[in-house]
Parts: structure tokens; C-alpha cells; sequence
């Protein structure tokens, strides 16, 4: 990844709706959701939709299927792991435990819950 494709990422998740659009993508992994169930989640006009979507897709941060009569997008969750390991290619100047906080709070969100537990 180079400075230019982390500013088109950023700059497509500048506008709230395309971010709670993403997220919800993410949420969603890694079935995805039509483009209409998207419009309707998040209450924007369908047109108004496929615009950021568009946006997001142009980013690199979603992929599109089609699936009959669907467009089924999903997140492009390695898009993310990029642009992640860009902004900290040179973390912690060669102190792993510098970055460890950061690391460790990007675990808990894949982390399976252990057997027995209630959620």
C-alpha cells in the first residue's frame, strides 16, 4: 500500500454514511447484504446507496457480488489489515511492547468465546 491508496481509503470513510456502511459490511462478514438491505439498515435512499457504495468500492473497501437479482457487498477485510500495517509499519522503533496495547485491542473482536461461557 502506498500514501495514496491510505488516502483514498480515508478519504471514503470520511462521510459518516459510508463509514456506518462499512462497519455494518464488517458486521455482516462474511455472508455480506444486498445493496437494499444496506439502504434500508441504514434508512438512505437506494440511489443515494449505490453512490457510496460506489465510493467504497472505488476505495478498495468493499467487493461486490452479484447473486441473481442482488448485489451482495461485503467488507474487504484484508483492504483493512493494509491499511493497518501502513500506519504502523515503523511502530515502536524496534520496541514490541510499545505496540503491544494496540495489538491486543485489535484481538478481542475475533477472539471465539470459550466453551462454556454465556454471552
Amino acid at each position: 500500500m502506498d500514501t495514496n491508496d491510505a488516502i483514498d481509503i480515508f478519504a471514503a470513510l470520511a462521510q459518516s454514511t459510508r463509514q456506518e456502511a462499512f462497519r455494518l459490511l464488517v458486521a455482516h462478514e462474511p455472508e455480506g447484504l444486498p445493496a437494499g438491505e444496506i439502504a434500508r439498515l441504514l434508512v438512505v435512499p437506494h440511489n443515494t446507496m449505490s453512490s457510496h457504495l460506489a465510493v467504497l468500492a472505488r476505495a478498495g473497501l468493499v467487493r461486490s457480488e452479484r447473486r441473481s437479482r442482488s448485489i451482495i457487498y461485503r467488507a474487504d477485510l484484508e483492504a483493512i489489515r493494509e491499511t493497518v500495517q501502513f500506519l504502523v509499519q515503523d511502530c515502536c522503533g524496534g520496541r514490541p511492547d510499545v505496540c503491544q496495547p494496540l495489538l491486543d485491542s485489535l484481538q478481542p473482536c475475533c477472539v471465539p468465546p470459550a466453551t462454556g461461557e454465556s454471552t
